[in-house]
């Protein structure tokens, strides 16, 4: 059995294969509300009104989906690049912690400043902790699986110490929190009395900014050389090493914004459940948009419409909300595959 691209593929075949995947989704989840005793046509609409059926419920929904498109993004270059950046929880969590270092008044600079600064200092940290994994598996070819995977829980457990020592907030009544940041150090929302905050344009301009670097810079095509075929690569000259380590630098900052975006746009001070597994749903986000960077933001917002209208339709209707868990999972185990039957056809032989 062997793939062949299909060199014009028709329309039937490009929507096919994807609702067909969509209705398999669809049919998983409403079996499970079937077997959860409620009427699975009710839970699907109740997962859609929870999700976009008012002003509130989309702005949630948008707001659900800013981390998800950051560690999304990261995934993505990273992917694309055959670095397999498992570690977004860790680099989310270290931009955390620098957002509440520059964020609790130790500047004093005005909003104008200090945001630039939390952003820049929160995407270094990113960086910073997932070139050692690159360094690593560039020198050494240790199984960057592992270590990316092995650093969410070192610091995970890093930050847990900070909390309970130099981060801890003296007024915190015992919790392991932080102290809030200033009103300077906050992203604004972008609608008055709502949580949707500014986080989530800086998440649009990060998807186009990553396109533009994937499609129509040098660094892209490296990048796409390299994943496609390093030995190849090697042999047109293209430094490969150099390039994965430039890729990790871009995806660790990438992951680490959305931490900064947390801290700054809605939480106002770290706690260690700040992420309830941003970073690993991150890679469901890349993958589901077959690690387009545009594609991440759309993958971003079903995901998160998918979470946002579980929640909803659990108290409504008093279903599990794992169900959109499994939804989630059927949706990439199907959806990945349909789109590329739309581009190539299983010959025998």
């Amino acid at each position: 059995m062997r793939l062949e691209p299909i060199a014009n593929p028709t329309l039937a075949r490009t929507l096919g294969f994807p609702v067909i995947a969509l209705a398999l989704t669809v049919l998983a989840g409403s079996l499970l509300a079937m077997l959860a005793g409620a009427n699975p046509f009710a839970t699907l609409g109740l997962i859609l009104k929870g999700a976009a059926g008012s002003r509130f419920a989309l702005l949630e929904t948008l707001n659900r989906a800013t981390p998800l498109i950051f560690t999304g993004l990261a995934v993505a270059v990273a992917f694309r690049a055959k670095l397999w950046n498992i570690g977004a929880e860790a680099q989310l969590y270290a931009g955390a912690v620098m957002a509440v270092l520059l964020g609790t008044g130790a500047l004093g600079w005005p909003s104008g400043l200090l945001l630039p600064a939390m952003a820049g200092a929160a995407m270094l940290a990113g960086a910073l902790v997932l070139l050692g994994p690159a360094l690593l598996k560039v020198r050494f070819g240790v199984d960057e699986v592992v270590t990316t995977l092995l650093f969410n829980f070192v610091v995970l457990l890093f930050v847990s110490m900070l909390l309970e020592g130099p981060l801890k907030d003296p007024m915190g009544m015992g919790w392991p929190q932080s102290s809030r940041l200033i009103p300077e150090a906050r992203l604004p929302r972008i609608v008055e009395g709502l949580r949707l905050h500014w986080g989530f344009a800086l998440a649009l301009i990060s998807a186009l900014v990553v396109w533009v670097i994937q499609s129509r810079t040098t660094l892209g095509y490296e990048m796409r050389a390299v994943g496609q075929n390093r030995q190849a690569a090697e042999f047109a000259g293209i430094p490969v090493g150099r390039v994965i380590l430039k890729t990790a630098l871009l995806s660790g900052g990438l992951a680490a914004l959305a931490g900064f975006s947390e801290v700054a746009g809605l939480k106002g001070n770290l706690t260690l459940d700040i992420s309830p597994g941003f970073g690993y749903t991150g890679i469901i986000v890349a993958m589901l948009a077959l690690l387009n960077p545009l594609g991440v933001v759309v993958s971003a917002i079903f995901v998160a419409g998918v979470f946002v209208g579980a929640d909803s339709m659990s108290r409504a209707a008093g279903v599990p909300t794992y169900i959109a868990n499994i939804m989630l999972a059927t949706a990439l185990l199907t959806m990945v595959p349909a789109i590329a039957l739309t581009r190539f056809r299983v010959r025998r032989g």
